[in-house]
């Protein structure tokens, strides 16, 4: 069984930072793409970051210039995210699949931007 664990939401003042972090665990195939997807209380779930086992990221328009995702190993991505804003509170979550097409989310992790 699969498990993506996310680690590292709460609550920040506007212009803060934060950093997020998951762990996958149980694939006997590997992680393939790793990233992360948001959504908001009333809102679609959107795009946020990815970054596939080589290296290729691909961030959601919103956030190009303030969160950086990185592959800590084939199995652990985070999500460094600063210069946050009240309009990035959501729940954020891990995601992973593997080169099979199988793909699996964490329970999510909030976030909360507010002075």
């Amino acid at each position: 069984q699969v498990r993506l664990e996310e680690s590292g939401g709460g609550l920040v003042q506007p212009g803060g930072s934060l950093r997020l972090s998951c762990a996958a665990s149980g694939s006997i195939f590997g992680y393939d793409t790793m990233g992360w997807y948001r959504q908001a209380p009333g809102k679609q779930r959107e795009l946020v970051a990815t970054i596939s086992s080589g290296g290729r990221t691909n961030y959601g328009d919103s956030v190009k210039g303030r969160f950086t995702v990185s592959r800590d190993s084939a199995a652990q991505t985070s999500l460094q995210m600063n210069s946050l804003k009240p309009e990035d509170t959501a729940t954020y979550c891990c995601y992973s699949d593997d080169k099979r097409g199988r793909g699996w989310w964490g329970q999510g992790t909030q976030v909360t931007v507010s002075s």
